[in-house]
């Protein structure tokens, strides 16, 4: 993986990945996220990536995914996450919900990289909102 990240003023950057696109980055947090927001979005979007395939090759019929985060951060410097939790709001047939679970903590606990990174200072959690499809 290489990313190259380039000041554009004030507290802004633009991070690169070859290949790919980019991502407007801002310490005050006007013009795009914060680097922890990123990291906590890189958790989210991780895991979603393996909870969809693992959906898909489990078969579980599934209209939507979205995943809210949330973390608290000690009160000083460097203001680590302790504490991450994230909600999935799944559309699918509340008799998925097992295999839902299963494909979530499949994700959380082997597959996710960033989990597993951030797992070593950080405590994740995780619920499940099943929301029937119209």
């Amino acid at each position: 993986m290489n990313i190259t990240t380039h000041w554009k003023g004030q507290l802004q950057f633009e991070a690169l990945q070859t290949g790919a696109g980019l991502v407007m980055m801002d310490g005050h947090q006007r013009s795009g996220m914060s680097p922890k927001a990123l990291l906590l979005a890189g958790l989210a979007g991780c895991s979603a990536v393996d909870v969809v395939e693992i959906l898909e090759k489990m078969r579980v019929s599934f209209s939507a995914l979205v995943v809210v985060s949330e973390a608290d951060q000690t009160p000083d410097h460097p203001r680590v996450f302790t504490d991450i939790d994230l909600l999935y709001k799944v559309t699918t047939d509340r008799n998925n919900e097992d295999k839902v679970k299963k494909a979530i903590d499949l994700s959380l606990e082997k597959y996710c990289g960033v989990a597993a990174m951030l797992r070593k200072n950080s405590a994740i959690r995780y619920r499940l909102e099943c929301v029937q499809p119209d």
